[in-house]
């Protein structure tokens, strides 16, 4: 399997060394190239991981799958220079850095493409879309708070792309995982209002809090989303008609109705390799597994389409189809479902 990289950071370092490590589970030989911009010499296990490194694509270059790891603001471009020259995409979230972009000036027709939603394969992620079905849920509240300068350990927090708007950042976009997981469980709301700003002492140029209201037919969600809190907090609460369901994926725990408290530790990598497992397997037969890690595809999009508050989500046809056809383009979050999450997370829907 011959793999492109268009970038090399703290993300696109992870993605090369999980591709390689679920490769070989699978007995899949990979050798991969990385597209690089900076002169930044590569630590020696990461360049051990590449068949080599290159400033221009190569005359003629087709690739059997392309991850598209470089600054969110740099994605448009480098998917029309790589335009019908890889069968398979791996987009990093965000898919752009603005929703004015069109998606038929970058990819073919048919193109088959995936847009990281790591989130989404967590395991208490997994366990809470196992017991939705059968919750009634009034409200749910999101949070996601934490320290920007901690993120990047021995990194100037000012000079990374999150603290700049004209480069991607910004914790509306920064955040998207909250508002793609929402759409998952809840599907597109009716109406959203949000507010976002710059409010606390750090030194960036984009916003560093977002908060959201928003309705559906049959609930009220509210998120928070910050870069200034100094404990870390990432759970979703659910007000159910038998009492309150949070997961809390800080802690790794789901704590039912009736106050069962559930844990699933893991390491953080683990959600990647599920992911990675799964993109391996739709680039290279055109379906992969569905979230529900090896739970039956069709009986995941049914659960999420029988859910009494749910709804089907955003895209759940177009998953349930790409998990019954071996031959479907459609990946379980394509181009056109991320294009619809950021609008979400931008307040522009």
């Amino acid at each position: 399997m011959n793999v492109l990289f268009t970038g090399l950071g703290s993300i696109g370092t992870r993605h090369l060394k999980n591709l390689h490590a679920v490769a070989a589970e699978k007995g899949i030989p990979v050798r991969a190239w990385a597209l690089r911009s900076s002169a930044r010499q590569l630590p020696e296990e990461t360049r051990a991981l590449l068949a080599g490194e290159m400033t221009e694509l190569p005359a003629g270059a087709h690739y059997d799958a392309a991850f598209i790891t470089n600054p969110t603001h740099l994605h448009f471009d480098t998917l029309q220079m790589l335009r019908g020259k890889a069968d398979a995409l791996f987009i990093e979230k965000p898919i752009f850095e603005r929703t004015d972009r069109r998606l038929a000036d970058c990819l073919l027709p048919g193109q088959k493409a995936y847009v990281a939603a790591p989130m989404r394969w967590c395991g208490t992620m997994l366990a809470l879309k196992e017991v939705l079905p059968s919750l009634s849920v009034y409200s749910a509240r999101v949070i996601c708070s934490s320290y920007l300068p901690d993120w990047r350990p021995n990194v100037d927090y000012r000079a990374v792309y999150s603290a700049h708007r004209d480069m991607g950042g910004g914790v509306a976009i920064d955040l998207i995982h909250e508002w793609d997981y929402l759409a998952e469980l809840f599907g597109t709301p009716e109406e959203i209002c949000c507010f976002k700003g710059t409010y606390s002492h750090l030194e960036i140029d984009s916003d560093d809090l977002a908060v959201y209201i928003a309705r559906y037919p049959s609930l009220l969600c509210e998120v928070h989303l910050d870069y200034f809190g100094r404990q870390y907090r990432r759970a979703i609460e659910l007000f159910c008609r038998n009492g309150t369901v949070t997961a809390d994926f800080g802690a790794g725990t789901l704590t039912l109705e009736d106050g069962t408290v559930k844990e699933y530790p893991e390491p953080g990598n683990e959600r990647y390799l599920r992911e990675m497992a799964y993109f391996l397997d739709y680039a290279q037969g055109g379906a992969g597994a569905e979230e529900s890690a090896g739970a039956d595809a069709d009986e995941h999009a049914d659960a999420g389409a029988n859910s009494t508050n749910s709804g089907a989500g955003i895209g759940a046809d177009e998953s349930a189809d790409a998990g019954r056809s071996g031959g479907a383009s459609k990946s379980v979050n394509p181009p056109e479902t991320a294009l619809d999450v950021l609008k979400l997370t931008l307040g522009e829907r």
